[in-house]
């Protein structure tokens, strides 16, 4: 089983696109989607939900108005400004609570519980294209680092399972934890730029990533069209990072027509579709995950 995952230095640069037709092109796969601030996987594979799982991390104070007493000695060590009073009961607000433990420990009346933190879920599912592991945060979710280990701890135990020839992550944009997270024990990466300034600078943020947890790299510049000069700029920074460019998608409205329409391109065709399709056997002809 081989795992691939594709990445980019920053949002919209169209790796979901990739990745959703790389998942229609793959035949036997596993599919992950490790984006938990921002998934939209699902929007393209419509899946069908069949597990959920609550995903908790930290902790969160709640006050029990029975036992408090109203002394109000919590209000002034809580740095964050959760606890607020009203009508003489104090309360605490989840979205401003950061989980330190502070406030439980100044209360003279043993009145504020510190339970786990519901931070989102976990979810199985089934899609045209194979099994779907992916998660959601809820606003203000922590630990979404957290959350992307065990969306890839869970994929790759189904991808062992069902013995299968790929595993694809569609990873979260950037250089931050969940893309460590991603990253890590990963056999290879497509990263996914786009032929612009800061396409350019968060390019060679993302491969001194890769490089620095030894992970082969690929690159594939989308809409590469729009500007070929910058286009070559950027093949020539991956090269000279060992990353090898494996494809040029040009700029197609046929993707924009797929997005409204909730479909991978591959289904629609055209020149972006073609192009997809000869970046997948690129990937398959080096050794995709292997990096051979």
């Amino acid at each position: 089983m081989r795992e691939l995952v594709v990445i980019s230095g920053k949002g919209g640069t169209g790796k979901t696109s990739v990745l959703g037709s790389l998942a229609a092109l793959a035949g036997r796969a596993v599919l992950a989607d490790c984006d938990v601030d921002a998934a939209d996987l699902h929007l393209l594979l419509r899946p069908e939900i069949r597990t959920r799982e609550p995903f908790f991390a930290g902790h969160e104070a709640v006050i029990h108005h029975a036992a408090c007493t109203g002394c109000g000695d919590c209000v002034p060590v809580c740095r964050a400004g959760a606890i607020t009073a009203g009508n003489g009961t104090f309360t605490v607000e989840p979205l401003l609570c950061e989980g330190c433990g502070l406030c439980v420990r100044v209360c003279r009346d043993g009145a504020i519980a510190f339970p786990s933190r519901r931070c989102g879920e976990l979810l199985g599912s089934d899609t045209r294209f194979g099994p779907l592991v992916h998660a959601r945060l809820e606003p203000g979710g922590e630990s979404s680092g957290k959350l992307v280990a065990q969306v890839r701890r869970e994929a790759r135990r189904l991808a062992a399972e069902l013995g299968v020839d790929w595993l694809l992550v569609d990873g979260p944009p950037g250089i931050g934890c969940p893309v460590i997270a991603s990253l890590s024990e990963a056999t290879a990466v497509l990263v996914v730029t786009e032929p612009t300034p800061s396409g350019l600078h968060d390019l060679e943020r993302v491969l001194e990533l890769c490089h620095h947890f030894g992970v082969p790299a690929r690159v594939c510049v989308n809409k590469w069209d729009l500007h070929p000069a910058l286009t070559a700029e950027l093949e020539a920074l991956a090269r000279s990072r060992q990353a090898a460019p494996v494809g040029r998608i040009p700029y197609d409205l046929a993707v924009t027509a797929a997005q409204v329409q909730g479909r991978p391109v591959i289904e629609l065709g055209g020149p972006a579709a073609e192009e997809i399709t000869r970046l997948w056997e690129r990937l398959q002809a080096i050794g995709g995950a292997s990096g051979s």
